[in-house]
């Protein structure tokens, strides 16, 4: 990466040594060997003891410690994009953006090392407006427009002329929607259409309901890698958990949903971090 005097780096810069990055270059996309169908695809969280997310839907929870929040920020670096439900984006107000030194913004030329922001939004329901930290970013050279998953064939004149004026787009795609009301991705279509848009890479973090979805059977040889963060407290019941529909098994007797292969386990600070892959 590009080096920078701290007088030219925004307060906000995170920085993570070149030792610490060396145990998930396994589990990181590589040039060569990438699917040319679909990008790859890294499910990537932080988890409390008991698997949640957060302590309730909408409120922000701060699990990881600083060393593992300047790894995501690695992540997104060596990710082409990075994905979220409309739900964080509606709750978190989020950035999206790479804080790490050496990305564009933050010593880098352009826009080097900054992930293209990907929302998955059924209904348009997303009312931003250009005043969101992610256009601000945009606007100061730090971040990138998202791309905006939808169903919709005629998503709101407004925000589609903020999206495009910022370098972003809608997208529709076919997304069923249940008579309750509940939202189903074609994740293999998703996945097929980011890398149509240049994107060969994906870090796909959250929420709660985007996890559950991509962790069915039907999607979960779709996962590349899984890096899951995992902090030393329990946030108690009634939080936003991680945790796919049971299966059964051909007796109709319950099984696991899904197990790790390749495990390893990476203390970090405080926490620990887990990658792996879906054994299938």
């Amino acid at each position: 990466m590009a080096q920078a005097s701290d007088q030219t780096l925004p307060k906000d810069t995170l920085y993570f040594p070149a030792k610490d990055r060396e145990f998930l270059e396994p589990h990181l996309p590589q040039k060569d060997g990438l699917d040319s169908n679909k990008c790859f695809a890294t499910l990537t969280f932080a988890t409390s003891l008991d698997s949640q997310l957060a302590l309730s839907p909408g409120a922000p929870t701060q699990l990881s410690g600083p060393q593992s929040k300047a790894m995501t920020h690695y992540l997104r670096f060596r990710h082409d994009a990075i994905m979220i439900g409309v739900g964080t984006a509606v709750a978190d107000n989020p950035s999206l953006n790479c804080r790490l030194e050496g990305a564009g913004g933050y010593g880098g030329s352009d826009l080097i090392g900054q992930p293209r922001p990907v929302i998955i939004d059924p209904t348009a329901r997303w009312d931003f407006s250009e005043k969101n930290k992610i256009f601000v970013l945009c606007r100061e050279g730090r971040g990138k427009a998202p791309y905006i998953i939808t169903g919709e064939q005629n998503p709101p004149a407004e925000q589609k002329k903020i999206l495009e004026e910022h370098g972003g787009k809608f997208i529709t795609l076919g997304i069923k929607t249940s008579d309750i009301g509940s939202h189903r991705l074609d994740w293999s279509e998703l996945l097929q259409t980011l890398k149509a848009e240049g994107l060969d890479s994906v870090m796909i973090e959250g929420g709660g309901q985007v996890i559950n979805s991509l962790l069915d059977p039907v999607f979960q040889p779709l996962i590349d890698s899984i890096i899951v963060t995992i902090a030393p407290t329990w946030l108690g019941q009634g939080g936003v958990v991680v945790s796919p529909s049971r299966q059964v098994d051909e007796h109709g007797k319950p099984r696991a949903a899904a197990r790790l292969k390749e495990a390893k386990w990476y203390p970090f600070g405080e926490d620990v971090v887990l990658c792996g892959r879906v054994k299938l």
